[in-house]
């Protein structure tokens, strides 16, 4: 069953950014995290309209900033890079904070990056940015999204 409602929802999500508007979204709310002794300032994504943009159309993001999509249930949320810009290192991430799976994304490219298994939250930052602070599956963030 839950696969069958991340099938849904990945077709739900696909046609949203069929119909996404050709700029970037407004600057979302944003929630600090942390890796270590390296802060994270993450615009979160919790709706759907918010998630089906995502970083679409943006041409820079800080070094130190990023995207948290941040999802009710537990799911298999796979993305790709479509009118996306910036190339991309995603993290899969659970309910804990624990990253599930890492891959970088190039931009303008359909390819799917899904985790292993269900996550609630994924978070996009620059790619190379977790490479670069030897950040691997199995590191566990912090912050509020993530109970502490």
């Amino acid at each position: 069953m839950t696969q069958i409602k991340s099938a849904v929802f990945a077709l739900l999500l696909f046609a949203a950014q069929a119909f996404a508007q050709d700029a970037a979204q407004p600057r979302l709310p944003t929630v600090r995290l942390g890796a270590g002794m390296h802060a994270i300032t993450a615009e979160v994504a919790s709706t759907l309209g918010q998630q089906a943009t995502g970083l679409m159309h943006r041409r820079q993001m800080a070094q130190h900033e990023g995207m948290l999509f941040v999802y009710d249930e537990p799911g298999v949320h796979c993305f790709y890079m479509r009118n996306t810009l910036l190339p991309l290192s995603i993290a899969f991430i659970g309910d804990d904070g624990t990253i599930v799976h890492l891959d970088d994304m190039q931009p303008l490219t359909l390819e799917s990056h899904c985790p292993p298994r269900a996550v609630r939250f994924v978070l996009e930052m620059n790619q190379g940015w977790f490479a670069k602070r030897n950040i691997k599956p199995g590191y566990r963030l912090s912050g509020t999204p993530f109970g502490k």
